[in-house]
């Protein structure tokens, strides 16, 4: 279960540090982010997964 709140707690940490170094940029990017297809959207959330799979996996290996 600590390992659960850290993993969040980082979450946060990047999101914010994104929202706190960017933030013209994020609005940007929200702006355009209803003109992607959702599939594309798919698979780019599908990737992320992936990704965060794999960096668990190497890490706690």
């Amino acid at each position: 279960m600590q390992d659960l709140g850290i993993a969040l707690g980082l979450v946060m940490l990047l999101e914010g540090a994104v929202y706190a170094l960017f933030p013209n940029q994020m609005i940007e990017m929200m702006r355009k982010l209803p003109d992607i297809p959702p599939a594309s959207l798919r698979v780019m959330g599908i990737i992320g997964v992936m990704l965060g799979w794999l960096v668990i996996h190497l890490v706690r290996g």
